[in-house]
């Protein structure tokens, strides 16, 4: 990756018109040909970039542009499109190219195959005498996260996200309809389990007779050091 530090200014023409104004930015060219500008704000998002398929030409200065005390002029042309973006450099402060290597990605934590795996490990977390049937309980439309048993011996449908929505509720109320068809599950009961849950969705959920369960990961991992609770 190279990094340049600089007082530049920016202009993209193409699908839309942009302007950046003279000011000290952080331009990165990346090994796949993106190249972005980033302030000293804004978080992650940059104020201008052009995404590969690209390719980055600098252009000859001349007379006038010395002039003008401009160190460089950057074009970067997108190989699919008119999209086009045209960098000027009055001055460089840093210039250096890193080599980064192979990225392994980024390893979420607390997603929702953590959280089923916690909670069939800790399925007893649902109410008292529950027990695993199993994980990933098939259907004709796929999957139910969990299926268990209540203390009585019913089964019980659950399904787990890490935010819970609307179209969660929808698709466990699909899961429902076709589980309840097997005589030999019938009647299943529905868990909506979520480490967060939407008021729309709790709602729903209720409306169609679906319990719902708010998951706190930390202390399902057991990280959680304080009183003994649930949820």
């Amino acid at each position: 990756m190279r990094v340049v530090i600089a007082r530049c200014e920016a202009a993209y023409s193409g699908r839309l018109n942009a302007y950046l104004p003279v000011a000290v930015r952080t331009i990165l060219v990346k090994a796949d040909g993106s190249v972005l500008l980033h302030s000293d704000g804004g978080s992650y998002k940059p104020l201008n970039w052009m995404s590969p398929p690209c390719t980055l030409r600098e252009l000859p200065l001349d007379d006038a542009d010395t002039s003008a005390g401009i160190s460089a002029r950057w074009v970067v042309q997108h190989d699919k499109s008119d999209d086009r973006l045209e960098i000027t450099l009055h001055e460089v402060i840093a210039d250096t190219t890193h080599e980064l290597g192979e990225d392994p990605g980024l390893i979420k934590d607390g997603v929702e195959a953590h959280l089923q795996e916690l909670l069939a490990q800790h399925v007893g977390m649902l109410g008292e005498g529950y027990t695993l049937v199993r994980r990933e309980y098939p259907t004709a439309i796929g999957p139910v996260d969990i299926l268990a048993r209540d203390a009585h011996g019913g089964a019980v449908a659950v399904q787990i996200k890490r935010r819970g929505e609307i179209d969660g509720v929808e698709q466990l109320t699909r899961y429902l309809e076709l589980l309840n068809r097997d005589p030999l599950l019938s009647p299943v009961e529905g868990i909506f389990a979520a480490q967060e849950i939407k008021p729309q969705a709790r709602t729903l959920a209720e409306d169609r007779g679906i319990r719902c369960v708010v998951l706190d990961y930390e202390h399902m991992r057991g990280a959680d050091t304080g009183a003994d609770r649930l949820f």
